[in-house]
């Protein structure tokens, strides 16, 4: 915490010693007798800066909103599979297998949906659903190899719904670092204040690309805060994988 603060103040002693000492070194004839190109060189290392820091931060946080989509589509293709080597086990398992498949992926589209989008978490009785699913399957006991196989088969399958659950849960908690944020908001305020700073005359026009400028940093800004919640937003990751995966069950049935 304390570095977040010291390193742009030690930076910003540096730079003005180096300012004062280059400007008892250098030539008379370097020296320029208005502000106004250092001014254009403060001002451009602003966009720069705004412009860097709204790159970097789109770019992991679209990256952390295509994964938690990839892993919703992972975790619903297993369950699909799942339900599918189920079909050719003998009853009772059979049933039972299949009931507790749609009951897991129903849950997740009702009650932890929701919960993921409030509170960042997924549901504790969802996860219950999940280990019973799992219990199910490894009680499967048969003397026929080819029931065995399923079984098998089936575990495999559910081992890749929990694993693809558990990342979903770590994408659900993902929280953007709070130095970007604050890099992110240093260089919108700096980014608003390039007119005062340029000594622009307050115009119709003026107020105008002002204004402009404002609803794009806004937007920028807003688009990002949309991103930092993959699921819940404006730009929320779609249940379409589980949607999809409900559907198959009753083409399966």
């Amino acid at each position: 915490m304390v570095l977040i603060f010291l390193v742009p103040a030690v930076a910003a002693v540096i730079a003005v010693a180096v300012f004062v000492i280059g400007d008892r070194l250098r030539p008379l004839s370097w020296v320029e007798t208005d502000d106004e190109s250092a001014g254009s060189l403060v001002l451009e290392l602003i966009n720069t800066l705004f412009l860097a820091v709204v790159a970097f931060v789109v770019v992991i946080l679209w990256q952390e909103y295509d994964n938690a989509h990839n892993h919703t589509i992972a975790e619903a293709k297993a369950l699909v599979d799942t339900y599918w080597t189920a079909h050719a086990l003998p009853d009772p398992e059979h049933r039972q297998i299949q009931g507790l498949v749609r009951d897991y992926t129903d849950q997740v589209l009702t009650q932890e949906w929701p919960i993921m989008q409030a509170d960042r978490r997924l549901s504790q009785p969802t996860q219950e659903t999940f280990d019973s699913l799992r219990d199910a399957v490894a009680s499967v006991n048969s003397t026929d190899p080819d029931v065995g196989e399923l079984r098998t088969k089936a575990m495999d399958s559910l081992d890749a719904v929990a694993e693809a659950r558990q990342d979903r849960a770590m994408d659900a908690s993902y929280h953007m670092p709070g130095f970007l944020y604050a890099a992110l908001w240093f260089g919108t305020v700096l980014l608003l204040c390039t007119a005062v700073l340029n000594g622009v005359e307050v115009t119709k026009r003026s107020l105008l690309m002002t204004a402009l400028l404002g609803v794009v940093v806004g937007s920028a800004v807003l688009a990002i805060y949309n991103l930092d919640r993959p699921f819940s937003g404006g730009n929320s990751v779609p249940r379409d994988a589980f949607e999809y995966a409900m559907s198959r069950y009753q083409n399966i049935t």
